[in-house]
């Protein structure tokens, strides 16, 4: 509920409004506001608005357009804090970037899809690009999730892998990747070869401790439930009813690429995830991730997801960093762009 008036603000030409929401008596103001108006601090740093709070009366004064955001803010923050879904800073500045970003899709719906909870933590996306890629992993049979690190892609593709095979849509769940290292090279790593492997296996293991029962997975390994290996050990398999991850395939090759998504079988689903600017193969090798968007991108059920820094779900400054990193590389390819073409930097 809102009362409007309208005011004058500073000149004539700039029409002030003035909304006053009220907020359901059933909503915690605390959790709404944040601890020490936290949450309230941000909206109105982020907004070119003047916000005022009594009790659960919240008085929004500054331009209509600005005024607008706040009242649809309040009413997202709102909606989700119903749903039972607790509020923090990074949530307000989520949907704050979503609204802004004028999206068809309501901020608290995209927050609050649960794809899977275990030990009391639940596992849902945090962006809209995160939220049509987790919609994209339902509706089709391969999808692939390119983006830098950070963004979830690999997280949430084995959160879906869990889901399915829990709801039994699946008999087992397959996770590989390519074994290609930065530096050092296998052979020359002590121990067996399940040992020389396992440190390149281990963020996938460290994944599904967060979505599975720690004790129950030895046994899902024993059984093949779960398979966890490198991707050499996928050819000449066809894979049946299962949920198969690739991680980090910007460090396939074409020849690689095309022969692990030929291991598909009937009731079976693909999730291919990687990041094309952080390939680890030797010089003049192309990755078969590069390549594979130009040569399946008309083919009914695959989906291709892309997601950027703005998706970034690590510590903040993860997203910073990369985007960082985007804009220098972009501005290199400019300036080698410029020298070749004979211009002037």
């Amino acid at each position: 509920m809102s009362e409007t008036n309208k005011a004058q603000h500073g000149n004539e030409d700039r029409p002030e409004t003035v909304h006053t929401v009220v907020v359901p008596n059933s909503v915690n103001m605390v959790a709404l506001l944040g601890a020490g108006d936290e949450h309230l601090a941000l909206i109105e740093k982020a907004l070119d608005a003047d916000i005022h709070v009594r009790g659960n009366k919240v008085t929004l004064r500054g331009e209509p357009a600005e005024i607008a955001l706040a009242e649809r803010m309040l009413d997202e923050l709102v909606t989700i804090i119903r749903t039972g879904q607790g509020l923090n800073a990074e949530t307000v500045e989520r949907v704050l970037g979503m609204l802004r970003a004028e999206t068809e899709e309501r901020p608290a719906d995209v927050l609050s899809l649960n794809i899977l909870s275990n030990r009391g933590r639940t596992i849902r996306p945090k962006t809209l690009n995160q939220k049509r890629y987790v919609d994209a992993i339902d509706k089709h049979t391969i999808v692939f999730g390119i983006g830098p690190a950070g963004t979830g892609k690999t997280y949430l593709a084995m959160a879906k892998a869990v889901q399915a095979l829990q709801a039994k849509q699946v008999n087992r769940i397959i996770l590989t990747r390519p074994a290609v290292e930065s530096g050092e090279r296998l052979g020359f790593l002590p121990g067996t070869l399940g040992e020389k492997i396992d440190p390149y296996m281990r963020p996938l293991y460290d994944a599904l401790h967060d979505m599975i029962d720690p004790e129950s997975i030895p046994k899902l390994l024993a059984s093949g439930t779960i398979e966890v290996a490198p991707l050499a050990y996928m050819r000449g398999r066809t894979l049946n009813d299962a949920f198969i991850v690739l991680d980090e395939a910007q460090n396939t090759t074409p020849e690689q690429m095309k022969m692990f998504l030929t291991r598909l079988g009937f009731g079976s689903k693909i999730v291919v995830t990687g990041d094309v600017t952080q390939t680890d193969l030797p010089s003049g090798q192309k990755s078969g991730l590069r390549i594979v968007e130009g040569i399946l991108d008309d083919i009914e059920d695959i989906s291709f997801n892309r997601l950027t820094a703005q998706d970034v779900v690590r510590h903040r400054l993860v997203g910073k960093i990369v985007a960082a990193y985007d804009e220098h590389d972009a501005h290199n390819e400019h300036r080698k762009n410029m020298r070749g073409n004979g211009g002037a930097e």
